[in-house]
């Protein structure tokens, strides 16, 4: 049975990303989806560390998995922005109005 099917909540999946000095940083993953029409895959993690002032931001990757590689790529395009700025609002919305019920 995996924790799912008997409703025990998951381990967080935790990514290490390096900074702009090369420190790795640990950040929380607490979504990925695909946009329709789209094969790219997207996620969106948060730091871990929460004493830092960002510890409410969420960061947006593009990424591609090749077996255990994993590769972000930084979304720098407006147009590609917003349609996963929207994406991901949606997902909020569902998740909270499914709370709600």
């Amino acid at each position: 049975m995996t924790n799912e099917q008997i409703g025990m909540e998951e381990e967080p999946e935790i990514i290490y990303i390096p900074d702009d000095e090369g420190n790795e940083e640990e950040f929380e993953v607490i979504m990925k989806f695909e946009v329709d029409g789209s094969d790219a895959k997207y996620m969106m993690v948060v730091p871990l560390d929460s004493e830092e002032d960002d510890a409410d931001e969420v960061y947006a990757f593009r990424y591609e998995e090749d077996g255990d590689d994993l590769q972000l790529f930084m979304i720098e395009d407006d147009e590609e922005w917003a349609i996963v700025e929207e994406t991901f609002n949606t997902l909020v919305e569902e998740l909270d109005g499914g709370a709600q019920r």
